[in-house]
């Protein structure tokens, strides 16, 4: 899926089951991997880190739930999503 990243500055989210998450405010992006991380629905102007974390934690949602983007934002409706496995990890036998 490629989406310019201005688009999606805000478009409404959706999870799956058709419940109303907000309106996309910023996006948290990982410059060393290259990639988006976070969508936030509330502006990330925390005056402490306990603040940002809590922004983080409740007012937004991760980008590896994102299902789909056209006219709306659609994410998975549940709170947690397994972890992609890190392909550079080893394994134990």
């Amino acid at each position: 899926m490629t989406v310019r990243l201005s688009k999606l500055f805000g478009m409404d989210i959706y999870t799956n089951d058709g419940d109303y998450k907000g309106k996309v405010f910023d996006l948290v992006i990982n410059l060393e991997k290259g990639r988006l991380e976070t969508i936030t629905t509330e502006a990330l102007k925390a005056r402490s880190k306990q603040e940002a974390k809590k922004i983080i934690n409740e007012k937004s949602i991760p980008y590896k739930n994102v299902k789909a983007v056209k006219d709306i934002v659609v994410v998975s409706s549940s709170k947690q999503v397994a972890e992609e496995p890190d392909p550079h990890a080893r394994r134990r036998h």
